[in-house]
């Protein structure tokens, strides 16, 4: 059993501090040979298979059917190659192992100061609507109420709606931290965001040994019901909009009531004070004017890095969505095992953790869980560089974040003595002349404040391993400049999105920034403590899903196609790792397997209307390959679930929503880039905020449908299949019963095809069985349209095999 994430100090006293002072604070653990060893063999026989399987497809045409063979051999390559591609990277998964006692007896101890690392936390919210005011105020809750020092605690909220609703659920929520906060750390409590604690049906008398714990439980549980009162009538407030706009309770004017014009706004809701037990916390919008570009998410994140380098300038900065809530309050603690620990600490760039989510209907139709990519995919990264940074709970280091190399990776500067041949003595004199790569560090040193710009709290203290700020400055002039770097005009001419900070270029800013960090040789880990360091809620909705599964795509493709491309960025000089680049490529280059796929779905239905097929009639040997290669297929797939932990509903699930996604979201991601590339002009790629409104009716968002485009793919195809499924079975019956063996090859490759897209056609039916009109009309034009490739079929005349009677007339 891994001890990953010792939730208690051990107080015995024969605990050897001495000893603990000099171990890590972390370890690899490898996964159990006995698990991964089957897995790689089954792999590399999968591989094996595959070549003799093209050996036999790629030599073996089908005479009367050379374009349906040829392009289903193109279609068969392509998805190979993305296999392995996929598959490559996934050949050192590890786990990690904490040890919060040793963090503990090494940094916190008795009559001493506490020495762990201060941290920055950033929340960023747009729109009050699409993100409730409660979901946020329960995610800075539970922030707030994390077990670490409350002193080294700084939270700060972006509002990028600059939103008067949002400013003040937050002051409300200040207020009623006042009492949250206290009460978690006294019974110790999780998960420690009210709506989740006060609503799981468990046990809550369970270890708790406080006499009071029961009444006070019903207090607090009274109070919160009072704050969702409270909030709950801000939000009917906010729906009456007066035409004057919004005026603040001294009566003067909302500075945000044009969201898109307005100036930046700063408010200090707690402020740290010597003796109090909550943390900080800061309200923030930024500047916003029509003239200037602002970059969305990774903007916001931007502008709040800045300010929190102003304010408070902790050395780590942990990244959150409104939406995700923290569920282990010791989750700070599990990354400080790794970037405090002596040995390897430095050379971290992130921390990543997985995430969960809550309100996801039970058997997960859409695959919304995500755990190919949390418990496979981002755990056999770690094994190479690290995971990818994915958006949401990571931790940062703050310097890993300014375009500077891993210290750990970064050649030490050599110095060469030079002698002149004379000096004013007459004596050679030895001078120091500088390397190359002393004068780019020179010349990146005098243009810092083209870097970072003109702030020198951020130009220089963010630098340093310990952060902090001037202690004389005073608390007018920090929030005066925090306002100053929040401003639309204060990242031109510097490098903010570029080297510093999030990246622009891309909807897909957090791979892109993780990229970069790898190539300036950062390393990054993965961290999954037993407990789940943060949950959160997902898009259930059919419609959300598939935009959510189109904005990943389109942001991937413009990593591909910019001179950021994994295939060349960081070549020269750069240190990222060959199987970590693979893994980049992969992110970047898997739309395009919508292309294939499509097609690939498409011929069992064409095989059926003209009665061909893409293979000839096969013998004993080619039958064995292909019966070994198929059976290969869900093996890997299995031992990859024996070693993960994953289960098999979910890797099916995961099957199915990969296909529903490929020929939907991706097929038009990659459409959307090749129109951006034509000179047609480019194609709009702003999308709007995914909804993250708990239903109080259950699941009812789960079978709600919303016109997009996005369905139709998906509809044809089920729709060509079906009539492909009609046409060869009244083929088969007026041809005789010779033709039942070839319909039956037939009929399971089109119905492998449908089983795939099951889960799309029941969430296109919603609970009462309709489809939108325009759908229907749609997909059933474009089946029509593929079906006039049905020349041949004619199921109301019997087939029957003799001479041509015009070549011989009646005498046959």
């Amino acid at each position: 059993m891994l001890r990953q994430g010792n939730l208690w100090p051990e107080t015995d006293a024969s605990v050897d501090q001495e000893k603990a002072m000099k171990e890590p604070l972390s370890r690899k653990v490898a996964i159990p040979s006995g698990k991964l060893s089957p897995y790689r063999m089954m792999v590399v026989a999968r591989f094996l298979l595959l070549l003799l399987f093209f050996q036999y497809r790629i030599f073996h045409p089908v005479p009367d059917a050379v374009g349906l063979w040829f392009i289903s051999v193109t279609c068969e390559i392509w998805l190979a190659l993305s296999w392995m591609i996929d598959q490559i990277p996934k050949w050192y998964p590890i786990d990690r192992e904490t040890y919060l006692d040793r963090l503990s007896i090494r940094f916190e101890q008795e009559n001493k100061p506490n020495m762990l690392s201060p941290i920055d936390i950033i929340v960023t919210t747009v729109d009050p609507i699409k993100e409730p005011p409660l979901v946020t105020a329960n995610t800075v809750l539970s922030i707030l109420a994390l077990d670490y020092p409350a002193d080294k605690i700084s939270c700060y909220v972006s509002d990028d709606g600059a939103s008067m609703l949002t400013f003040e659920a937050l002051q409300e929520t200040a207020e009623f931290s006042r009492k949250w906060v206290p009460f978690c750390k006294k019974f110790s409590i999780e998960p420690r965001a009210p709506e989740k604690y006060f609503s799981e049906k468990i046990d809550f008398l369970k270890d708790k040994l406080q006499s009071t714990y029961v009444k006070e439980r019903r207090t607090m549980k009274r109070e919160y019901e009072e704050f969702k009162v409270r909030i709950n009538a801000l939000v009917a407030k906010s729906m009456r909009v007066p035409p004057e706009g919004w005026t603040m309770k001294d009566e003067t004017p909302w500075p945000g009531n044009n969201p898109k014009d307005h100036p930046s706004m700063i408010q200090v809701l707690l402020p740290h004070i010597v003796g109090n037990e909550l943390p900080c916390l800061v309200y923030t919008s930024r500047e916003k004017r029509p003239a200037f570009q602002h970059h969305g998410k990774a903007g916001a994140i931007n502008a709040l890095l800045r300010v929190s380098a102003v304010l408070s300038n902790a050395p780590f900065v942990l990244n959150l969505d409104c939406n995700h809530y923290v569920n282990n309050c010791k989750v700070v603690r599990e990354a400080m095992c790794f970037f405090m620990d002596i040995q390897l600490g430095n050379g971290i760039g992130f921390v990543q953790f997985p995430l969960r989510f809550d309100s996801l209907d039970r058997h997960d139709r859409y695959a919304n869980k995500n755990t190919v990519l949390f418990d496979i995919n981002l755990r056999c990264l770690d094994g190479i560089q690290g995971p990818a940074y994915v958006g949401s709970a990571c931790i940062f280091r703050r310097k890993s974040l300014t375009g500077s190399d891993s210290p750990v990776s970064s050649k030490r500067p050599s110095m060469v003595q030079v002698h002149s041949k004379q000096d004013e003595n007459g004596e050679e004199a030895s001078i120091t002349a500088a390397t190359d790569e002393e004068k780019e560090l020179l010349k990146s040193q005098m243009n810092d404040e083209n870097k970072f710009g003109n702030s020198n709290p951020i130009m220089n203290p963010s630098l340093t391993e310990e952060g902090g700020i001037d202690p004389s400055s005073s608390q007018e002039v920090l929030l005066k400049e925090a306002i100053h770097v929040m401003g639309s005009k204060y990242e031109d001419r510097t490098l903010w999105g570029y080297e510093v900070g999030l990246s622009y270029g891309s909807i897909a800013a957090d791979t892109l920034t993780s990229l970069k960090m790898h190539c300036h040789g950062w390393r990054s880990v993965y961290c999954m403590p037993k407990r789940d360091p943060f949950r959160g809620t997902a898009p259930i909705n059919l419609t959300d899903r598939l935009n959510q599964v189109l904005r990943w795509a389109v942001g991937s493709l413009q990593i591909l196609f910019s001179h950021h491309c994994p295939l060349l960025y960081g070549l020269s000089g750069g240190r990222l790792k060959g199987l970590q680049r693979i893994a980049y490529i992969n992110s970047t280059v898997y739309p395009f397997s919508s292309i294939p796929l499509l097609i690939y779905c498409i011929i069992p239905a064409i095989c059926l209307l003209t009665d061909k097929f893409i293979t000839p009639s096969v013998g004993t040997f080619a039958s064995l390959v292909f019966t070994a290669l198929f059976i290969s297929i869900f093996a890997s797939a299995i031992l990859e679930l024996r070693w993960s932990g994953v289960s098999l509903e979910e890797w099916w699930r995961s099957q199915q929503f990969w296909v529903i996604g490929s020929v939907s979201a991706n097929l038009f991601a990659v459409v959307q880039s090749i129109m951006g590339a034509l000179p047609l002009g480019r194609v709009n790629t702003n999308f709007s905020t995914v909804s993250k409104v708990p239903d109080d009716v259950e699941f009812r968002e789960l079978y709600t449908i919303r016109w997009t485009a996005l369905l139709i793919p998906p509809t044809t195809i089920i729709i060509i299949n079906l009539i492909g499924i009609v046409a060869g079975f009244t083929d088969s019956i007026n041809s005789g019963e010779h033709s039942w063996g070839a319909l039956l090859g037939k009929l399971f490759f089109s119905l492998w095809v449908i089983v795939h897209l099951y889960p799309f056609l029941k969430g296109l039916m919603g609970r009462q069985n309709r489809t939108p009109t325009l759908i229907v009309i749609w997909s059933v034009l474009l089946a029509s349209i593929f079906s006039l490739v049905w020349v041949r079929v004619d199921p109301f005349v019997l087939k029957t095999k003799g001479p041509d009677v015009k070549q011989c007339g009646i005498s046959c």
